[in-house]
């Protein structure tokens, strides 16, 4: 098991409500093949330093978890599917890599 850290930008036309239910669906593929979440930091809505796709802001949000390498592809390939997300990574945490 690896830590690492996502942060995803969600369309700001998204109903603030169902932000949370959203990246819970993406979170539940990281329970599942028995990996943890540690923390989900919603930031709400920023002005972003660049448009993507014609919008000028998104919907901020940082997860720090931890799981096998397999189960963040797999997460990285479903986020990608969403056209809600507009962009999103994964990282190692610095303090993480020995």
């Amino acid at each position: 098991m690896r830590a690492y850290e996502l942060m995803v930008l969600i369309d700001p036309e998204v109903d603030d409500r169902t932000v949370e239910p959203t990246i819970e669906k993406y979170l539940e593929v990281v329970r599942a093949a028995g990996g943890s979440i540690e923390k989900v930091d919603i930031w709400g809505r920023r002005k972003m330093s660049y448009e993507i796709q014609k919008k000028a802001e998104a919907i901020y949000i940082v997860v720090n978890y931890t799981a096998d390498p397999a189960t963040s592809f797999e997460l990285e390939r479903q986020l990608k599917i969403n056209e809600q997300i507009l962009r999103h990574k994964v990282t190692r945490p610095e303090e993480a890599r020995v």
